[in-house]
């Protein structure tokens, strides 16, 4: 599994905020009284601000494996990103649109041929409708087998 770049960069900026203030921590227990009481204050507000921060609705949910993991839309992509992520969609539009168009053009050459054989055939179009001339054409197969 693959962890973004992103996110180990979050990581080691905690890990390091964790040092920092394990170091800060010891070295506030030689101070007097009153400068540890604001550390403490200053320190609970930091908290309290960086929990703030944080804290952002996810809209969408991204499936990976079998794992769901929360995204949002402020991830760091660009408009192009974004469009680029269409693109597909358009691309399947533009296909269908295309396979449309093309099965068109051949039903109306198959029915141009038709049509021109038709025309151009001894029998009257009249006589393909005639029930009479579907059975001779029956006979006529059976008769030359």
């Amino acid at each position: 599994m693959t962890i973004s770049k992103q996110y180990r960069a979050e990581v080691l900026k905690d890990q390091y905020a964790f040092k920092v203030a394990a170091r800060l921590s010891m070295a506030a227990e030689s101070l007097p009284h009153d400068i540890q009481e604001r550390l403490r204050v200053a320190r609970q507000q930091a908290v309290a601000r960086r929990k703030l921060e944080q804290t952002r609705p996810a809209v969408q949910v991204v499936a990976s494996g079998g794992a769901a993991v929360l995204g949002s839309d402020d991830d760091g992509r660009g408009w192009m990103d974004r469009a680029a992520a269409f693109l597909p969609l358009l691309a399947l539009v533009v296909g269908l649109v295309v396979v449309n168009a093309v099965q068109n053009d051949l039903s109306a050459l198959e029915l141009a041929d038709i049509d021109a054989a038709l025309l151009v055939d001894d029998l009257p179009p009249v006589a393909y409708v005639d029930p009479g001339f579907a059975q001779f054409l029956k006979l006529s197969r059976q008769g030359a087998q």
